[in-house]
């Protein structure tokens, strides 16, 4: 089982950056897609964006395309997320989740049967 720790939420306004890192031990993500995940309260979970390991296949969701990227080093073995150009709609507890998953990415419903953090809050002020 592969352990997850987010880290790198805060405060920021709105136009500003932040970077998310999502560190594994436990194993290394070969064979894995990571996904990022935020909840805003009274909201249901969206994924943000994921990224196969192996492939480097990844997807994002609408509402962050061009604005949020995620990377992965191989070296660190964690993933990060970049975020610019942030929005106070942004704001939400991120998560990350592991799920052993060999090409491609996983659909929504598998991802809970992986790993997960225990997320970090990034708060956007307008």
């Amino acid at each position: 089982q592969v352990q997850l720790v987010e880290s790198g939420g805060g405060l920021v306004q709105a136009g500003g950056s932040l970077r998310l890192s999502c560190a594994a031990s436990g194993r290394t993500l070969n064979n894995y897609a990571i996904g990022w995940f935020r909840q805003a309260p009274g909201k249901e979970r969206e994924l943000v964006g994921a990224i196969n390991w192996s492939d480097g296949g990844s997807v994002y969701a609408d509402s962050v395309k061009g604005r949020f990227t995620i990377s992965r080093d191989s070296a660190k073995n964690t993933v990060d997320l970049q975020m610019n150009s942030l929005k106070p709609e942004d704001t939400a507890v991120y998560y990350c989740a592991a799920r052993r998953w060999y090409y491609g990415i996983p659909g929504s419903a598998l991802w809970e049967s992986g790993s997960w953090g225990q997320g970090t809050q990034v708060t956007v002020s307008s």
